[in-house]
C-alpha cells in the first residue's frame, strides 16, 4: 500500500521515538515536581524548548507547547483577539481579518469570536489560486483590528502564501499577525524574521513527531488571554501538566525535518511537477487546483469534472493507492470544499477532488501512480 496522505498525517519517525523513549519510562516525571524524577523531566522539556526556539529564531520564553494545531489556533486567534478587547476595557466588539480558505479550527475560532464576543470579521477573498491579494488585505484593516490570522499554506491545494508582505502590512497599522504554519512545516522556513510574525502555530503529527503534540508560538511582547485555567503552565498561558515526551519529540522531529527541509523540498518538488504533468496528460478531465507554482513541495491536488472524487479514492485504493478528497478534518462531510468554492469553483466539480500528499522520504517515479489515477477516473466515468 503506498501511503499518498501525509498532509492528514504521518508515521512517527524511529528517532523521534527514540528520543522520547526516557521520558515515558525512566523519566516520567511531572515537571512541575521538585525531586529528581521531576527536576529531570522540567530540564527536558526546558532543553525541548530551546531547541525549538532557536529553529523559530524566537525566544525560549516564546514557546507554548499545546495538544495540536487545532489548540494552537483557538489559543493564538480566542487568546489575541479577547486580550485586545480586554485591553480597551470592553466586554464586545472588534474586529478580525482572515481568509475564507483557513483551517477549521481557525474558521470555527473566528465563529466562536464573532457569536459571544461581538467580534466582526472581514474574509479577504482569494483568486481561482488560492492566493489573497495584499491590497485586499490592507484595505480590509480597520481601526479596531485585533488581529490577521492567515495560513501559511493552504491544507487542501498547497498554495504558499506571502505572509511576510501581509504581516509587513499589518504591522504598518499596529496590528499583531498570527501564521498558521501547519502544513507548511518541514517544507518551508519557519524564521520567525522572515515570515514577520507575531505568532505561529504547529503541529507534531504533520512532521513524525505524535498526534496530540504542537505549540504556539508567540513574541512576549503580545498580550494572549490563556483559554485553559489551573496551573499555570507554561508562564500561565496554557495551564495543564506539559506532555513531556511529546515535547521532546517535537523538538527532534522539527530539528530533523529542518536538517532536511531544503534537499527534501528539492526533490519532492521535481517529483510532484513530473506527476502532476504525468496526471494532467493521461487525464483529460484533471485540472490542477491551487498555485501552480508557489504550492508545497508535497502537494497535488486535482477536480476531476464529471466524476465522484470519493469513488476515484475507493478505486486508488484497490489499486494500492491511499490518498484523499481534502481536509481530513471535514472528512465524512457532503458538503463541498470550502476552499475550492472560495476558489471560484463550481460546488459540484468541487465534489471530484482528491488530494496526494507526499513526504520527505518520498523517493523515485510517481508514473504508477498516475496511471492508477488515469485507470482509477475511467473506471469511475464507466461506472465500473
Amino acid at each position: 500500500m503506498l501511503y499518498l496522505d501525509n498532509a492528514a498525517t504521518t508515521p512517527v519517525r524511529p528517532e523521534v521515538l527514540e528520543a522520547m523513549m526516557p521520558y515515558l519510562t525512566q523519566w516520567f516525571g511531572n515537571p512541575s515536581s521538585h525531586h529528581t524524577v521531576g527536576e529531570a523531566a522540567a530540564n527536558a522539556l526546558t532543553d525541548a524548548r530551546a531547541r525549538i526556539a532557536r529553529i523559530l529564531g524566537m525566544r525560549t520564553s516564546d514557546i507554548v507547547f499545546t495538544s495540536g494545531g487545532t489548540e494552537a489556533n483557538n489559543l493564538a486567534v480566542k487568546g489575541i483577539a479577547i486580550a485586545a478587547q480586554l485591553s480597551r476595557a470592553a466586554t464586545r466588539g472588534g474586529h478580525i481579518v482572515t481568509s475564507p480558505i483557513e483551517h477549521e479550527s481557525i474558521i470555527e475560532s473566528v465563529d466562536y469570536l464573532t457569536r459571544v464576543h461581538g467580534f466582526e470579521v472581514t474574509r479577504v477573498p482569494v483568486d481561482r489560486a488560492a492566493k489573497i491579494d495584499p491590497e485586499a488585505l490592507a484595505r480590509a484593516l480597520r481601526d479596531d483590528t485585533a488581529l490577521v490570522t492567515i495560513g501559511y499554506a493552504n491544507n487542501e491545494v498547497g498554495t504558499i502564501q506571502d505572509v511576510a508582505t501581509l504581516a509587513a502590512i499589518a504591522h504598518e497599522r499596529g496590528i499583531p499577525m498570527h501564521v498558521d504554519a501547519v502544513q507548511a512545516a518541514g517544507w518551508l522556513t519557519l524564521s520567525a524574521r522572515d515570515l514577520g510574525a507575531d505568532a505561529v502555530s504547529i503541529a507534531g503529527h504533520k512532521l513524525g513527531a505524535p498526534k496530540g503534540t504542537g505549540l504556539l508560538a508567540i513574541r512576549g511582547r503580545v498580550p494572549l488571554e490563556p483559554l485553559l485555567h489551573g496551573g499555570g503552565q507554561e508562564r500561565g498561558r496554557r495551564s495543564g501538566t506539559e506532555d513531556v515526551a511529546g515535547a521532546v519529540g517535537l523538538a527532534a522531529a522539527l530539528e530533523l525535518a529542518e536538517a532536511e527541509r531544503e534537499e527534501a523540498s528539492a526533490r519532492v518538488t521535481a517529483l510532484r511537477d513530473r506527476f502532476i504533468t504525468r496526471v494532467l496528460a493521461l487525464v483529460p478531465a484533471a485540472r490542477l487546483t491551487g498555485d501552480p507554482v508557489q504550492r508545497l513541495p508535497g502537494t497535488a491536488s486535482f477536480t476531476f469534472a464529471g466524476t465522484s472524487g470519493e469513488a476515484i479514492l475507493l478505486e486508488l485504493e484497490r489499486r494500492g493507492v491511499v490518498s484523499s478528497s481534502g481536509s481530513a478534518c471535514a472528512a465524512g462531510s457532503d458538503e463541498p470544499s470550502h476552499v475550492l468554492v472560495a476558489m471560484g469553483i463550481a460546488p459540484e466539480v468541487a465534489q471530484t477532488a482528491v488530494r496526494f500528499t507526499f513526504s520527505h522520504a518520498q523517493h523515485g517515479s510517481l508514473d504508477v501512480v498516475a496511471d492508477a489515477v488515469a485507470a482509477s477516473v475511467i473506471a469511475v466515468q464507466s461506472g465500473g
